[in-house]
């Protein structure tokens, strides 16, 4: 009997035939019990105002569209991203729902640090947004010498099937002002370490800081950092590709990978990482963006 189910399933592989229960089969043999996948982006869209001439938004939203489609992670962390061009990212992508709110009026108006997220997949148990500030829950308030107000979305999601939660932020730090930055990312840290429930956490953005950036240095917990972090996490990338060089995520429309890598999809220590990438994609030699999205599928336990 045995050497007949094993001629059964060469048959089956030799033909190449994948149906989704064999899929479904091998991914609950794959992982262990009570594990979970979780697939995250990290997006800066660029504004879908600039005046970026060939490669304004309307001739490069299908392929952001495209891209996002893809790679069909679980949840995207979106930069720099307009009412608009989140309607339409949601209308090509159905399947995506949001979080988020503008930056500069707590509702539709300026900025989102949106969170895009599969309703087939997860469910919102709990979200909000807040300001980069000493008065994080005021709206548009801003401090720590920032000339744009920044801010932070975050929601607890729970996924379908397996009842496995984790927190998603997802953020925007500012461009000019180094203060910012690091007063940014720590009261992040703070919101992070003093969630509700002690669930598995991963934070996205666009931090405008290198690797060697004392704000990247306070988030990994790095010894070098002035500040001690409350919740030291870990770099996906990282983990999975320790001295990997070509890592540059702003290209400015030109493909360029020599940069510091500015993009970043967060962990908690010890949670396991199963893949991650910086999506070099272009099509056609054009970039969907200014920054490259970087990405990240990790295995969940409860």
């Amino acid at each position: 009997m045995l050497r007949v189910l094993n001629s059964s399933v060469r048959t089956v592989l030799s033909r190449r035939i994948c149906s989704p229960l064999i899929i479904l089969l091998v991914l609950c043999f794959c992982l262990p019990a009570g594990a979970s996948e979780l697939s995250v982006m990290s997006f800066n869209i660029r504004y879908g105002t600039a005046n970026d001439g060939e490669n304004r938004w309307g001739n490069r939203r299908e392929l952001v569209c495209d891209l996002i489609r893809k790679y069909d992670c679980d949840v995207v962390g979106l930069q720099e991203a307009l009412r608009f061009q989140i309607d339409a990212i949601r209308e090509a992508i159905p399947q995506y729902a949001e979080i988020g709110v503008g930056r500069d009026d707590g509702k539709t108006k300026g900025e989102y640090s949106a969170i895009l997220y599969r309703t087939d997949r997860l469910s919102v148990a709990a979200a909000d947004t807040f300001w980069l500030s000493d008065t994080p829950e005021v709206i548009a308030s801003k401090s720590w010498g920032n000339n744009i107000t920044r801010i932070c979305t975050w929601a607890r999601f729970v996924q379908m099937g397996t009842g496995q939660a984790f927190y998603h932020f997802n953020t925007h730090l500012d461009h000019q002002s180094q203060p910012a930055r690091e007063q940014g990312a720590m009261l992040i840290d703070r919101r992070i370490a003093k969630r509700a429930y002690p669930d598995p956490v991963v934070l996205t953005g666009d931090f405008n800081a290198d690797e060697s950036n004392p704000a990247i240095l306070y988030v990994k917990g790095d010894p070098k950092a002035e500040a001690k972090c409350a919740l030291p996490l870990v770099d996906a990338f990282r983990v999975r590709h320790p001295e990997a060089r070509e890592v540059g995520t702003f290209n400015g429309f030109k493909g360029e990978r020599s940069g510091g890598k500015i993009d970043y999809v967060f962990a908690l220590p010890g949670t396991k990482v199963l893949e991650a990438k910086i999506i070099f994609d272009m099509s056609g030699g054009r970039c969907p963006s200014d920054h490259f999205p970087v990405m990240a599928r990790f295995e969940l336990s409860n």
